[in-house]
């Protein structure tokens, strides 16, 4: 069996297969209905003429004519009727009289009968169909009051014409079925071009490339859909090549800090002998280094756990205002020290981890006292609603830009392009945050103005969740 790889190859094939098809089948029901319309004519034509031997016959009867004036009578029927014949026989079976004999066969004119109304047979391969009718004479002989009259048409003209209507009707199948493949493959070829343009598009792709798009101006309906597919996953590719290179050069200049610090200690204790206590300094400064490097390394594990779908986390009720009030008094030192004042409002629970959430609502309150600045305040709103649990971190200070906010919640992103350093942070903390909303099935948006930064939480409302 012969495989067709092409499309439009077969499209191709699958026109002209149709199309073939369907035109035999209408040559064929065309042809049987002309065979039955020529056997309608032809036995209209051996009725009419039947009858007319039949008239001739009685009417030279009804005056006495002898047999010669009937004879005369059919010779007269069958002038110029070279394609017809006519055999007359007695009751008995025997031959009275014949006109064109050659239309006949020899069992024929020897007695042989018609095996219905209707019959056809051969004579030196040339087809006829005859009739056959009993016509009552008053006197044909002394004892014989019928004779059968076997009437027979010559068929050529009508095979001849047959054989020409079934040439011309199979030269039509095979010229259509080409031409509906010819049809079929420009078709199919210019309806395929969109898809030549997505593999010729695809060649060119690369990572540094991934700008290109495809056009759907003329691209049918069919492969529209496909080709806005296509469009959205460049874009996304190109989206995440960005993010990747701008994370690689974050990562890398995050982690060139403190391995520039132990490096530059190091060769610090190693210039010149030193005593045990300056050997321990500088172990203990070493540590605070290697400590900060796996943080952000753990921190990195935690992202791509909650990126993979991975992040396992228990589900239990969580009273968001008891850990809000834990989180209160374990950064109420630092908070007493910067002169900034933490109040928390309402309460409600959820369902959840209770250690992720705590960590999640410790890094935006820890964000907050970053930036809020002295004799400032943070608020610690708790509610809900018919629509879910909220929960908002807002404090004062300065705004965040515009710009920034859509992008504060990624890697290593600090609301500025300068990399300036507020505390210990990595800039992972929000991107955590955001990570932690997302696996318990919330959302979390930030909102600036008027000095006022708030960083709202919406948690999907539970069974387990209670109003304030």
């Amino acid at each position: 069996m012969i495989r067709i790889h092409s499309l439009t190859a077969r499209l191709a094939t699958l026109f002209a297969v149709l199309t073939a098809s369907l035109l035999v089948l209408v040559a064929v029901l065309f042809g049987r209905m002309l065979e039955v319309h020529f056997q309608e004519l032809d036995l209209h034509e051996l009725q009419g003429k039947a009858a007319l031997i039949r008239n001739a016959l009685q009417q030279v009867d009804a005056v006495n004519g002898g047999r010669t004036e009937r004879i005369q009578a059919l010779e007269r029927s069958f002038v110029g009727h070279a394609s017809m014949g006519v055999l007359i026989r007695d009751a008995g079976g025997r031959v009275l009289y014949v006109i064109h004999p050659e239309h006949f066969t020899a069992a024929q004119r020897a007695g042989e009968r018609l095996s219905g109304a209707l019959a056809d047979w051969k004579v030196d391969e040339r087809p006829h169909r005859g009739i056959e009718v009993s016509i009552a004479l008053p006197s044909i002989g002394s004892n014989n009051q019928t004779i059968e009259a076997l009437v027979a048409l010559d068929l050529s003209h009508h095979v001849h014409f047959l054989a020409s209507v079934r040439n011309a009707t199979w030269a039509g199948v095979v010229a259509a079925a080409f031409a509906a493949a010819l049809f079929g493959w420009f078709a199919a070829h210019r309806g395929l071009a969109p898809l030549r343009r997505v593999t010729e598009t695809a060649r060119r792709l690369s990572a540094r490339q991934l700008g290109e798009r495809l056009t759907t101006n003329d691209a049918p309906l069919e492969v529209r859909d496909h080709v806005e597919a296509l469009n959205g996953m460049l874009a996304r590719l190109e989206a995440a090549f960005q993010r990747l290179g701008d994370y690689s050069a974050d990562i890398a200049h995050e982690l060139r800090t403190p391995i520039s610090n132990l490096m530059t200690q190091t060769q610090v204790a190693l210039s010149r002998p030193r005593t045990i206590d300056e050997y321990q300094d500088i172990l203990a400064s070493n540590l605070e280094e290697y400590e900060r490097i796996a943080r952000m390394v753990s921190d990195m594990l935690f992202l791509a756990k909650a990126e993979e779908n991975t992040l396992a986390h228990a589900s239990e009720p969580v009273d968001l205002a008891r850990e809000a009030d834990a989180l209160i008094d374990f950064y109420e030192a630092l908070a007493d020290e910067r002169q900034v004042r933490i109040v928390r409002q309402g309460q409600a629970s959820v369902q959840g981890d209770r250690l992720m959430l705590r960590r999640a609502l410790s890094n935006l309150i820890s964000n907050a006292l970053r930036h809020t600045p002295k004799e400032g305040q943070i608020t610690i709103r708790i509610d809900a609603d018919a629509a879910g649990v909220g929960l908002a971190v807002c404090n004062v200070g300065d705004p965040i830009p515009a710009d920034q906010l859509e992008r504060i919640f990624d890697r290593f992103h600090r609301g500025s392009t300068e990399r300036t350093r507020h505390g210990e942070g990595a800039g992972l903390g929000l991107a955590i945050t955001r990570s932690i909303v997302q696996a318990h099935g919330g959302q979390i948006t930030a909102h600036s103005a008027e000095g006022v930064t708030c960083f709202m939480i919406t948690f999907p409302r539970l069974e387990a969740s209670s109003p304030s």
